[in-house]
């Protein structure tokens, strides 16, 4: 079979498309790969050319891996806020991903913010967004997972390692902070039988008063429901909780105070910045872009740092997936090393191409 080098071809096809506008890229791109993918035998041409190759010591690390019961085909995902409405999962599936975080979903649909939204810092490999969870709904989205549901099903084989989706919820930008906890409720309730795993999402600085909700009150309040929830239905699935960089040492510590004490199953560090320091980008840049989070290389050592904080903190208690900065095999095997279970990559995915998973794993 004829395999295809996509790090070569994406080199050549990303100095075009950072041409255009962003937000525009990402779905023409993701449209055309799900245009090429439903051609017979396209798919596995990509999952193929896409493979790790060889069975050494240094791809064991992205082989199937266990966590929170559940079977992972590799260490690999990617990050909630590319596929926000699960549109794209057979395409993904393809690219490699072990795992792919769905969301953030909200119980009602939303428009998010006025474009433009998306910005691309290439001097600091990053990212600028300010989305504002804009997604179909909850129901929408229920839809496209019970019809992908329905087609694993119908074409699973004895061996074959199944795609782990997550799911990312959140609440309406016109709920007020005292009634989130129900919209979380909500989100939770009806994607229930359809993901392998729940990320609580209080830490997007794009949601006005959002990040109030990482307040140790706040938060009791959101995770102590959904776990009681959990514990009646018959398949308990692992609840986990985003978090930002942004936090003190000392919400970190409420964080974990509470995990431990409502038995969460892990955290997400983390999510995206408004911190502006150290950047390439010009200030007149910056200013010209305005607010939004900041996502790559400059979250990069803060997002270690909370993992390690966290992993050495907790004795290894609590299971960390990290996300932030994530470009290459190095990066992940520092996330790792730091004490990460798994590892998200987002804007490593766009600067990187879809050979992102394929290399990390090669250099594990």
């Amino acid at each position: 079979m004829v395999l295809l080098n996509f790090a070569a071809m994406y080199k050549l096809l990303r100095s075009v498309l950072f041409c255009f506008d962003p937000e525009w890229v990402h779905y023409f791109s993701m449209n055309g790969l799900k245009f090429l993918c439903s051609i017979p035998g396209v798919k596995s041409l990509v999952a193929s050319s896409l493979k790790p190759q060889g069975e050494n010591i240094r791809t064991a690390s992205c082989r199937q891996y266990s966590l929170f019961n559940i079977q992972f085909p590799n260490r690999v995902g990617l990050g909630a806020g590319f596929d926000k409405n699960a549109k794209y999962l057979n395409e993904l599936e393809a690219l490699g991903f072990g795992f792919v975080e769905i969301g953030t979903v909200t119980p009602l649909p939303q428009a998010g913010n006025d474009k433009p939204r998306l910005f691309r810092l290439p001097k600091d490999k990053a990212l600028i967004n300010r989305m504002g969870f804009n997604n179909d709904g909850v129901e929408i989205i229920l839809k496209r997972l019970e019809a992908w549901k329905t087609r694993n099903e119908k074409q699973k084989t004895r061996n074959q390692k199944r795609l782990i989706i997550g799911g990312n919820i959140g609440k309406n930008k016109i709920t007020p902070n005292e009634d989130a906890w129900l919209d979380y409720e909500k989100c939770f309730l009806a994607l229930h039988d359809y993901v392998d795993y729940f990320v609580v999402n209080v830490s997007s600085p794009n949601t006005p008063g959002l990040r109030e909700l990482q307040e140790k009150n706040a938060l009791h309040r959101i995770l102590t429901n959904l776990q009681q929830l959990n514990s009646k239905l018959l398949n308990p699935k692992p609840i986990l909780l985003k978090i930002a960089p942004d936090l003190t040492t000392e919400q970190i510590d409420d964080v974990i105070e509470l995990a431990l004490e409502i038995k969460l199953d892990g955290l997400v560090a983390s999510n995206t910045t408004i911190s502006r320091d150290k950047l390439q980008t010009t200030n007149h840049k910056l200013q010209t872009i305005g607010a939004g989070g900041v996502s790559g290389l400059p979250v990069k050592a803060r997002s270690t740092e909370i993992v390690k904080y966290i992993h050495q903190k907790t004795g290894g208690q609590i299971p960390v997936i990290a996300s932030g900065g994530i470009f290459t095999g190095a990066d992940a095997k520092e996330k790792i090393d730091a004490g990460a279970s798994l590892v998200q990559v987002w804007t490593g995915f766009i600067y990187e191409g879809p050979s992102i998973v394929k290399n990390i794993c090669g250099e594990l």
